[in-house]
């Protein structure tokens, strides 16, 4: 079968073959023998080629209104080659005009005839809108401090076509801190809070390398496509005032933050008193001192697990007579055990990348409380709140996904008054890529 194609203009066509059909506005499938007129005033739309196609089957396109350079039209190879590669056509030239033949397997779809037609092959890049939006060189960076969607309008097509984008982002993906421990009103206590652990941290660089990445960096970015991805940002685990009706209590945990297939857990919750265990989490809780020859389990990290790891475990209290508790973990190192004596230790380290375009800290571990006016422990770097040194813990900081802070003992100040844990710090989602 032979089609032959000729267009001087819009209102002259002669065509040998081809059974034209009225005006197309959006996607559609292809019918072999069939020719469309193309119009993508209103936006953008695709082709798809008809599929398992026979030897000289044709279909033929012509811009309807020479939009095509603002709104491109691509042509989808639906399972077949077009010119020989696996990869689809983008026609980006105003009153272009195209037909396309079926020849075999290995060429599959070829043009036989091509009018105001510059590179059927053109380099694109990922366009997407949604969060916060700056640019670092050749990069877009999508900060997500709250809920969104991530709205990807194009995609790359390199390296099938050397100058195009890639089809890969790198990110970031930082969970809610747990909260630390603290005392209800009215349960005046002698013993100090464990601190929360860090919200879990993700990292994936794309295969375009441009900024210096994590020590938890996974090797390859997400494969992303054309559609919405939904962003959620997890909170921070609540200032912990729950009663402690056996002398013992547990914080509140974070919330997970999600992108894609990427999921963050949240912080586990620190612990206070005799007889509670730590919550397990992205990063585990710090726990408290134990009854007299037992010490009270720490939080696991990176639960539940993947690769790489997405936090540590909490610090784990000691025995009585030691009143000491124990901090969070964090994104790349565990709260710091505490065998013996009345200090709170710190909370575990976060994770430091430069997605962002200059270097951030993530993720750090909530520091212990003091008991009795003993020394607090420091909040991990990256976000982690102190203890409290005979007072409330303090918070993590807000979008790092740091651990709050233990409180002190609540009988050195005098009464049965709250004194609150620390509650851990939201999250955040960074998505970045090459756009140009």
């Amino acid at each position: 079968m032979t089609t032959k194609l000729t267009i001087d203009n819009f209102s002259n066509v002669e065509t040998i073959g081809i059974s034209w059909q009225s005006v197309k506005t959006s996607s559609f499938t292809a019918v072999a023998g069939e020719g469309y007129f193309c119009n993508t005033t209103s936006s953008a739309f695709t082709v798809t080629l008809p599929s398992s196609p026979s030897a000289g089957d044709s279909v033929a396109i012509k811009d309807y209104a020479g939009t095509f350079a603002s709104n491109n039209l691509t042509i989808a190879r639906n399972g077949e080659n077009i010119q020989g590669v696996a990869n689809d056509s983008l026609i980006s030239t105003n009153r272009a005009s195209v037909t396309l033949v079926y020849i075999d397997s290995t060429k599959g779809w070829l043009y036989t005839d091509e009018h105001n037609v510059a590179d059927l092959q053109a380099a694109t890049f990922i366009t997407a809108t949604g969060g916060t939006v700056t640019t670092s060189g050749d990069y877009k960076i999508h900060t997500f401090t709250g809920d969104g969607c991530f709205v990807v309008s194009s995609i790359g097509n390199g390296p099938l076509v050397p100058t195009g984008g890639p089809n890969t982002v790198s990110y970031v993906v930082v969970a809610g801190g747990g909260s630390g421990a603290g005392h209800a009103p009215g349960t005046a206590s002698s013993y100090s809070g464990g601190g929360g652990g860090a919200g879990g941290f993700r990292e994936g660089q794309d295969i375009t390398p441009s900024y210096t990445a994590s020590p938890l960096v996974a090797p390859t970015g997400l494969t992303i496509t054309q559609t919405t991805y939904p962003i959620t940002v997890g909170a921070g685990g609540a200032t912990d005032t729950s009663p402690l009706p056996a002398g013992s209590g547990v914080g509140n945990p974070g919330s997970p933050s999600i992108f894609s297939t990427i999921t963050s857990t949240g912080g586990g919750a620190g612990a206070l008193g005799t007889t509670a265990n730590a919550d397990t989490g992205g990063s585990g809780g710090g726990s408290s001192m134990g009854n007299p020859g037992a010490s009270n389990s720490a939080g696991a990290g990176n639960t539940p697990p993947v690769s790489p790891p997405q936090g540590n475990p909490g610090g784990e209290g000691g025995t009585f007579p030691s009143r000491g508790a124990a901090g969070g973990g964090g994104a790349t190192a565990a709260g710091t055990n505490n065998p013996s004596g009345n200090d709170g230790t710190p909370g575990g380290a976060g994770a430091t990348t430069s997605i962002s375009a200059s270097p951030t800290t993530y993720a750090g571990g909530g520091g212990a409380g003091g008991w009795n006016g003993a020394t607090k422990g420091n909040g991990g770097t990256g976000g982690g709140g102190n203890g409290g040194q005979s007072s409330d813990g303090f918070a993590g900081t807000a979008n790092t996904g740091g651990g709050g802070g233990g409180s002190g003992p609540i009988n050195v100040v005098g009464g049965a008054g709250a004194q609150d844990g620390g509650a851990g710090g939201k999250g955040i989602v960074i998505i970045r890529y090459k756009f140009q």
